[in-house]
């Protein structure tokens, strides 16, 4: 039973920028640069009939290629910080892209995604990790942004039902139109 989501890619320049932000912080456990990417719909755990399904429908996703930006790091905090993130600027392009696959995906018949589309790559996942420690860091990284990049495909990965993730394997590259 795989457990499957849609991303694009980050490329490796900006994947080795981003890993320079890597240190400094008490009870951070950092991504590896080559698992960074945006998630564009977490699909869970489906059966391979299921996973047959939305390989073809994401096939059918007709769209040009944009350009995305990292502007700005912050953190996912619920009842505490537990996710250290850049923010991705919401392009109109990024934002249809991701409406279409959660259209196609409920669809399908999966459950529509409970939580509003926030586009981010996450650095580090936060454990025992204050408010105060990760306010501290994010001063000290000032108003954050990397180039621009060009996203010329989305992918489909697979991942192990593990805390954390990865590593991800790409089942499937639909490439965007030029």
């Amino acid at each position: 039973m795989p457990r499957l989501f849609t991303a694009v890619e980050i490329p490796r320049d900006i994947a080795m920028q981003l890993s320079l932000l890597r240190g400094g912080l008490h009870g951070a456990r950092w991504i590896d640069p080559e698992n960074f990417h945006v998630t564009l719909r977490f699909i869970g755990d489906i059966d391979d009939r299921t996973a047959d399904e939305v390989a073809d429908a994401l096939d059918r996703v007709n769209r040009r290629s944009f350009t995305l930006q990292i502007r700005g790091l912050d953190a996912f905090s619920s009842r505490g910080p537990h996710a250290l993130i850049a923010s991705i600027e919401p392009t109109a392009s990024l934002l249809e892209l991701q409406a279409e696959q959660e259209r196609l995906m409920q669809r399908l018949g999966l459950k529509p995604e409970p939580r509003r589309f926030h586009p981010h790559v996450t650095l580090a996942r936060l454990r025992g990790t204050t408010s105060s420690e990760v306010a501290d860091w994010l001063a000290m990284r000032g108003d954050y942004r990397l180039p621009a990049f060009e996203v010329s495909r989305f992918v489909l990965y697979s991942s192990r039902s593990s805390v954390g993730g990865g590593p991800y394997l790409v089942e499937e590259a639909y490439p965007l139109a030029a």
